[in-house]
């Protein structure tokens, strides 16, 4: 699931990309807000079928073996096994997997060698002979197998890793959460007769849609007053020398110390210099600090940050 990381840096993004384009709507820029958290469920849903493709492979491949030219016994023989994977038969029969996979019109038809390629390194595997030569399966040795080819063929194929990039811009990202969701799921599914659910791409998608919207806003309209702050504090930087991304981090670290008074002052501040690590320069999080440190104490003195419950300042 998303967290409200994953979230900041979806409204960073979008901010970003509206900043980089001059003259344009915002309300659409939210829109797009918006699609990009949609996008990282359709990822998941495609993983998923992804996983499933891998799997009915095996019948294409036993069809294939079978009309070699001198097939061996065992080319005419193949252990099927896999096809009646039980997690796969309560993936293809939960209702909200079936309407996901038509809403979002799921299809890896682009990368017909995909399949192919992640079921060769599947059968070559010991681990899927290993899963073979079981005289008996269930749940949990079927939900083994389907791990074994989430994290150690799709996710290790080179293959798969420019597909999934081809097919997801965010995909480096996002990759851990989509990650957690399979697993998610495959924790969830556990029961053969019950309601097995699919990951959601948040907990509490009301006040979640509500924290993403309200920051975006927050940000955009106060952009000015943020500048004006942070260029207060940065006299002797000299304007080029400071990198976009981390104004841009600062500003959006401002709105939420401001307007968010539900969320403490020191999660914003850690939550920030960690986004800023990770997307900024190596010495950026030590700036922002320092910047926003100086802000902080200012705005207080002016009382102007007011946070409600216990622990919250």
């Amino acid at each position: 699931m998303l967290n409200r990381r994953h979230l900041r840096i979806k409204v960073m993004q979008t901010l970003y990309a509206y900043l980089q384009s001059e003259g344009s709507d915002y309300k659409k820029q939210e829109k797009g807000l918006l699609s990009s958290i949609d996008k990282v469920y359709e990822m998941y849903v495609s993983l998923l079928a992804l996983i499933n493709d891998v799997v009915q492979y095996a019948d294409i491949d036993a069809e294939e073996r079978a009309n070699k030219h001198l097939p061996s016994t065992e080319d005419l023989n193949p252990n099927l096994k896999i096809l009646d994977n039980l997690f796969i038969k309560l993936l293809l029969e939960n209702e909200e997997y079936v309407q996901a996979v038509k809403k979002y019109k799921i299809s890896w038809d682009f990368d017909p060698e995909l399949a192919r390629s992640l079921f060769v390194t599947l059968r070559n595997s010991q681990e899927y002979k290993d899963y073979l030569a079981l005289e008996e399966h269930d749940l949990h040795s079927d939900k083994d197998i389907i791990k074994f080819i989430f994290k150690k063929v799709i996710l290790k194929s080179e293959l798969a890793q420019n597909a999934l990039e081809e097919k997801h811009i965010n995909w480096q990202v996002d990759q851990d959460v989509l990650q957690a969701m399979v697993a998610k799921t495959l924790k969830n599914f556990d029961s053969l007769g019950g309601d097995n659910k699919l990951a959601q791409i948040s907990s509490n998608w009301i006040e979640d849609k509500e924290f993403v919207v309200d920051l975006f806003h927050k940000t955009l309209a106060n952009d000015s007053v943020y500048q004006e702050m942070i260029a207060g504090k940065t006299k002797n930087w000299e304007a080029d020398r400071i990198a976009m991304m981390d104004i841009l981090i600062m500003k959006m670290a401002l709105a939420e110390l401001i307007y968010f008074s539900s969320i403490p002052v020191k999660v914003t501040i850690n939550e920030y210099l960690e986004i800023a690590k990770e997307f900024s320069t190596p010495k950026s999080n030590v700036f922002i600090n320092g910047i926003l440190d100086k802000i902080l104490n200012e705005l207080k003195a002016e009382n102007k940050i007011r946070k409600y419950g216990r622990g919250l300042v």
